[in-house]
């Protein structure tokens, strides 16, 4: 059993602790069980995908305007896509989210912040990382921690926000609350589940695991395999404030038929899934 996150703890950076966001965005805050929601308040969960490499230009431009009519809270696009979306979506509601290391988190960190700072240049206010899996599994945890605190400080000083990715399906529990505390240390704004380029995706142990090793200031998003609003509720009812899905339509369409019925409510967690989480 792995002991919960604590801050300061033997990962807190030596010269005193992570950079704190420029703002913070009032929806990472958890939503308990028992809140009914609003369809909007589901889309404001949504990071959409766009992120397949065989995606044309004109398909993205397309996938965009979709998106952005239905008031999803991002757009997840590549990074050579960033000038152009953002151009798309000015002055609307959707904002434009991007990916750094991706998929394998293998690059190195000069090339990673070097992401960052073209990204936000570009228009991206959103940026989704990937740690250094590799790295991780080998017990490096203090290289992939610095990792991600040297992509947190050039994002927040862009006044971007920072996702980490950890692809949990290649993780064991262990590995995966280091990730947590790292991701925390390094002063993240949210820990993340998948790429969806790894296999597995988003699972309700997971997120519960994730937002009992994080402190109350680092949201969870889940990603991967999220494709009805049924998984999203269950994932909110886990923990998580974000939802990484190329099914926005399909989720908000079961969002507005739950909403109809009076049924729109954040269900109880799934405790047969909690024994997985060892508590914050």
């Amino acid at each position: 059993m792995h002991r919960p996150y604590v801050e300061g703890s033997r990962h807190r950076r030596p010269y005193g602790g992570p950079p704190e966001a420029p703002r913070r965005l009032t929806h990472m805050t958890r939503i308990a069980p028992g809140t009914t929601l609003t369809v909007q308040q589901i889309a404001d969960l949504v990071d959409h995908a766009l992120l397949k490499p065989e995606l044309t230009p004109r398909e993205i431009a397309q996938g965009v305007a979709e998106v952005a009519a239905l008031n999803a809270w991002s757009v997840c696009v590549r990074p050579s896509d960033v000038p152009a979306v953002a151009k798309q979506l000015a002055g609307q509601y959707s904002k434009v989210c991007t990916v750094l290391g991706f998929p394998h988190g293998t690059t190195s960190t000069a090339a990673k912040v070097a992401e960052a700072r073209q990204a936000i240049a570009d228009g991206a206010v959103e940026l989704d990382m990937v740690l250094n899996i590799g790295r991780l599994r080998g017990g490096a945890v203090d290289d992939v921690r610095e990792d991600i605190a040297a992509v947190v400080a050039a994002g927040h000083e862009g006044g971007a926000l920072v996702k980490v990715i950890f692809e949990t399906a290649l993780l064991d529990e262990g590995e995966k609350v280091d990730a947590c505390r790292a991701a925390a240390d390094a002063g993240a704004d949210f820990v993340k589940t998948s790429t969806g380029f790894a296999g597995g995706g988003a699972t309700v142990a997971d997120i519960l695991l994730m937002a009992a090793n994080v402190p109350d200031r680092v949201s969870v998003k889940a990603s991967g395999g999220v494709r009805d609003v049924e998984t999203a509720l269950a994932m909110v009812a886990a923990g998580a404030t974000r939802i990484g899905t190329s099914s926005t339509a399909d989720i908000l369409d079961g969002a507005r038929r739950l909403a109809e019925a009076g049924r729109l409510v954040v269900p109880a967690p799934d405790r047969t899934a909690a024994a997985a989480a060892p508590g914050y």
